[in-house]
């Protein structure tokens, strides 16, 4: 399907279609523009992140604030997933309403274990320490890792609205994580300073190819 049908289709407002001899191409509002960069590589992804953590930086410095660049990345594409479940796997299970909290726990779990390879809970009691002190484990992946969780949050959401099992998803995931971190440690182009010490997390690029 072209830009302009999919437009006439769908009445959508944040794309663009021009023909002619001058001016002509796709135009996106800004928001789709971005998501759809990220969409064409991790590392495209990245390198719009690292641009937008010093532009972040600059600003808190000028306006003598503080932010965090790990807890905007981890919200990014949480609601996407959320949703999916709500909208699919909460009617499925048909679940009293103070149980419906496991099943969005189970689908973290499952993006942690195609991650790193353990839960959430197995990495409290590996981390005990980084545990009490109130920390999880995005609070100590690097910005690799969590470029990569962001992705498979949306992957997730779409493979639960095609109807895909747990085990079925988490072998695409599986596989989706391995691609995606080897695709952004590999370039040369790339450098994180972000990654945490081997002593605070186990590297997930170590921990996906054991």
């Amino acid at each position: 399907m072209s830009v302009k049908q999919w437009i006439e289709r769908t009445s959508g407002i944040g794309l663009r279609a021009k023909s002619g001899r001058y001016g002509s191409g796709t135009y996106a509002h800004k928001d789709i523009a971005l998501k759809f960069a990220s969409w064409i590589s991790p590392e495209l992804e990245l390198l719009i992140i690292l641009e937008f953590q010093r532009l972040k930086q600059e600003e808190s410095k000028h306006l003598n604030q503080n932010w965090d660049l790990r807890r905007l990345l981890a919200r990014a594409n949480y609601k996407i997933q959320t949703d999916a479940v709500k909208d699919v796997l909460i009617p499925i299970k048909n679940l009293p309403k103070e149980m419906e909290g496991f099943v969005y726990a189970e689908e973290a779990d499952l993006l942690y274990q195609a991650m790193y390879g353990y839960t959430a809970k197995q990495w409290k009691e590996t981390n005990p320490e980084l545990a009490l002190s109130g920390g999880n484990m995005r609070d100590y992946a690097s910005l690799h890792q969590l470029i990569v969780l962001n992705g498979l949050e949306v992957v997730n959401a779409e493979l639960i609205r095609a109807g895909l099992s747990i085990e079925e998803r988490f072998e695409i995931l599986r596989k989706s994580a391995i691609q995606q971190l080897k695709s952004l440690q590999s370039s040369k182009s790339l450098y994180d300073s972000d990654e945490p010490s081997p002593n605070r997390l186990i590297s997930a690029d170590k921990k996906i190819n054991n």
